[in-house]
């Protein structure tokens, strides 16, 4: 069975899926976007191999969605990939979404959700404890030319196409739009950068939050604020789709860092991430595998390393240096 709860653009509410109900009772405080649902779609589960895997076959595993290689706008898409994922390891699913970065964070940390499509930075976040919370899986690899058919993206600073900002400099005193503060792209690297080119505290005139980077994109389409760092990726998928992404221009580029990876709560069963991680990298191996895989505008999923990600923990380290945490 996979369950998948939606995030819309904007807004905050509750989690309006049944099966779901429970957890986020349990999980009270924590913060999240209203989400719709759809309904879901059975997946027979094939024989298990392994008392654990077999403990997995009977209850569906929670797969969460924050951070995003297609942009929100291309949930249905990971809602294939979980699919064909389930179909091809026997292992019953559920796909969530409309879920803060933090939250998710949280949930894998308590085993309340057992594998994430995250972003790079709560990777690390999660990653670098005493004791880790999460293992890597795999990472998609984007299929256009400027990722080199490796791993990894950018994050591109955005301004309106009839903008008269043509660099980073421009933006003093201006408005500036972020997704949220444990984004890699949307705020890690930025700061980074600010503290690399001197321009921290007060270089902006006002600082707004949007929630998503699908969000960012338009709020500066519309003229709400003058620009954004956001997903190389998410710009990508947006464009390509016919959103606000063609109404904006890049004028800077960062990166690259490793992107967002497919990980593991420490609590879920070894042998059951075993065969979901063997359906991921052999994905492009089978017609129906790169079809998925070509709607999200990705050539295959590889598998990647701690190391991949030592480029963010920089970033973090350079801010935290530079005593500065805090965009504004």
């Amino acid at each position: 069975m996979i369950i998948i709860i939606m995030r819309p653009t904007l807004g905050i509410g509750r989690l309006a899926v049944a099966s779901s109900a429970l957890l986020v009772v349990m999980l009270a405080g924590w913060s999240y976007f209203r989400p719709r649902s759809q309904p879901p779609v059975s997946v027979r589960p094939a024989r298990a191999e392994t008392a654990a895997a077999s403990a997995a076959s009977r209850r569906p595993l929670r797969v969460a969605m924050s951070a995003a290689f297609v942009s929100e706008r291309g949930v249905p898409v990971y809602n294939e990939i979980v699919t064909y994922m389930a179909e091809k390891s026997g292992v019953p699913l559920e796909l969530i979404t409309g879920l803060a970065y933090t939250t998710i964070n949280q949930m894998l940390e308590a085993g309340a959700v057992d594998y994430g499509f995250i972003c790079g930075y709560p990777y690390v976040l999660a990653h670098d404890q005493p004791v880790p919370k999460v293992e890597l899986v795999a990472a998609p690899v984007p299929k256009s030319p400027r990722y080199l058919h490796r791993p990894i993206y950018f994050s591109d600073l955005i301004v309106r196409k009839d903008s008269p900002l043509k660099t980073l400099e421009d933006l003093r005193g201006r408005t500036y739009v972020y997704n949220e503060e444990t984004s890699n792209s949307g705020y890690n690297m930025p700061r980074s950068h600010l503290v690399k080119l001197g321009l921290t505290k007060g270089f902006f005139g006002k600082v707004l939050r949007s929630g998503s980077h699908e969000a960012s994109i338009r709020m500066v389409a519309q003229g709400l604020a003058d620009a954004s760092f956001v997903d190389s990726l998410v710009l990508d998928y947006d464009r390509a789709n016919g959103g606000e992404a063609n109404q904006v221009r890049v004028i800077d580029s960062i990166g690259p860092a490793g992107i967002v990876p497919f990980v593991v709560s420490a609590s879920t069963p070894p042998a059951v991430t075993a065969r979901l991680k063997a359906s991921l990298l052999t994905m492009h191996e089978d017609a129906r595998g790169r079809e998925i895989l070509d709607q999200a505008f990705l050539e295959r999923f590889a598998e990647v390393s701690d190391a991949d990600y030592d480029g963010i923990r920089a970033m973090k380290k350079a801010a935290e240096e530079a005593r500065f945490l805090v965009i504004e």
